[in-house]
């Protein structure tokens, strides 16, 4: 396997902290970026760099050397009312860190980006969407977009309620389709996943669902990554 050195944005966050020493782990070198204060929030073999994640002048000149930047910031519990927050925390985030990772020269960016089309949390969709959009054109030699709906762990918990309701809206043609799109994926697996991401480079563009989210979160998805279905 090869190693990689990577720089995290959100390193400190819900998913970015069981991220950080998967991937120290699994040996690969890691920059996360923090606010003043926070460096002592990261785990052993992780080098820190301060910096604001909205502000790329503030960390690009310490994204050089890293081949692979993973792009994890976001506002915490999204919900409706948040809706201006998705515009200028995630969009804002996003555009930061592909700028960073633009001028650094990074080979693979890996942007979390959420489910697509719902019927709710609209603007949360769009403002993901803006961030898909920007690592796009940014014109990287290989982009992973992960796109989980809700990812279930400590203090995520609420929609397990709706376990039974998925089990039938996923047997029932007319709703399958939205049923496993909209799936549920466990924190673990989203970790996983992040890590295969980080190890196997597409060629070009590839878009993970949550169906794909779930199977890289058991087995790792070098083979879907590199094989007729890559962009």
């Amino acid at each position: 396997m090869e190693r990689h050195l990577v720089f995290v944005t959100g390193g400190t966050g819900y998913m970015g902290s069981r991220l950080l020493p998967a991937l120290v782990a699994r040996g690969h070198r890691v920059r996360a970026l923090v606010r003043p204060g926070s460096e002592r929030k990261l785990p052993p073999g992780c080098e820190s760099v301060l910096g604001d994640a909205l502000d790329a002048s503030s960390f690009l000149e310490r994204v050089s050397p890293c081949d692979t930047f993973v792009q994890l910031v976001g506002v915490s519990h999204p919900s409706p009312a948040k809706a201006p927050e998705f515009r200028t925390v995630d969009r804002a985030a996003c555009r930061a860190g592909v700028e960073a990772a633009r001028s650094a020269g990074v080979h693979h960016f890996v942007y979390v980006s959420v489910a697509q089309p719902a019927p709710v949390m609209k603007a949360y969709v769009a403002a993901r969407r803006e961030g898909e959009r920007a690592v796009r054109e940014a014109g990287f030699p290989s982009v992973t977009v992960l796109r989980p709906w809700y990812v279930l762990g400590p203090g995520h918990q609420w929609p397990r309620l709706l376990s039974p309701a998925y089990w039938v809206w996923e047997h029932l043609p007319a709703t399958r389709e939205a049923a496993q799109r909209l799936g549920l994926v466990t924190l673990p697996q989203m970790v996983a996943a992040l890590v295969a991401a980080v190890e196997a480079l597409p060629r070009g563009v590839r878009v993970v669902e949550v169906p794909e989210i779930r199977r890289m979160g058991v087995a790792g998805f070098e083979d879907e990554m590199t094989g007729p279905g890559a962009l």
